[in-house]
């Protein structure tokens, strides 16, 4: 059996959780994250880039920050912290450049990411207009859902489940689409 060198093990450990045709060269990761903020047209935490990057498997943890604190050097990105969380900002100036090479990065890694990115938009949107309470019992948890629009509260579901981990679960799922819950209610409870 052969062994790595020093070089190849380095290079095993920043592909490590990369799909095939994800980003391994920091110039290119460098640009999706620009490319990522100019899409969005909002800051987003490094928390979050990092979240997308992870997810959807385009970049390795370490070469992600690392392109962070460079573009951050470079002067083309811009960074303030808030809750404790370090918020990243392109420079207007670059949003330019950035529509000139952006072709270069593959198309499927830029789709991913702008999804990955609304997604995670979407759920923070839900996390806000609606409730999720979970209370331990005494034979376990209750979920309880509190379906809001508009500041109006349209449904409050408890649901009984077993574990800590199972309440998570239902409490992420139920994140994931809250409308849609709504609406397979509304229908289970209205079709004749």
């Amino acid at each position: 059996m052969r062994r790595l060198t020093a070089n190849e093990m380095y290079n095993e450990g920043f592909i490590e959780g990369i799909e095939p045709g994800g980003l391994i060269d920091k110039g290119e990761i460098k640009l999706l994250i620009c490319y990522l903020l100019k899409k969005t047209d909002r800051s987003m935490s490094k928390t979050r880039i990092n979240e997308i990057m992870q997810e959807k498997a385009i970049a390795n943890y370490f070469e992600v920050n690392q392109a962070i604190s460079e573009l951050l050097k470079s002067g083309r990105i811009t960074s303030d912290i808030v809750d404790e969380d370090e918020i990243i900002t392109l420079v207007p100036a670059y949003r330019f450049e950035i529509e000139t090479i952006e072709q270069s990065l593959p198309r499927s890694v830029r789709e991913k990411a702008v999804a990955g990115a609304l997604r995670l938009y979407a759920r923070d949107k839900s996390e806000n207009e609606n409730v999720v309470e979970i209370e331990k019992t005494d034979f376990g948890y209750n979920v309880t859902f509190a379906i809001c629009d508009g500041g109006i509260e349209m449904m409050r579901l408890t649901v009984f489940v077993a574990d800590e981990g199972q309440a998570q679960t239902v409490k992420n799922n139920f994140l994931e689409d809250p409308a849609g819950l709504y609406s397979d209610i509304i229908a289970s409870l209205t079709i004749e």
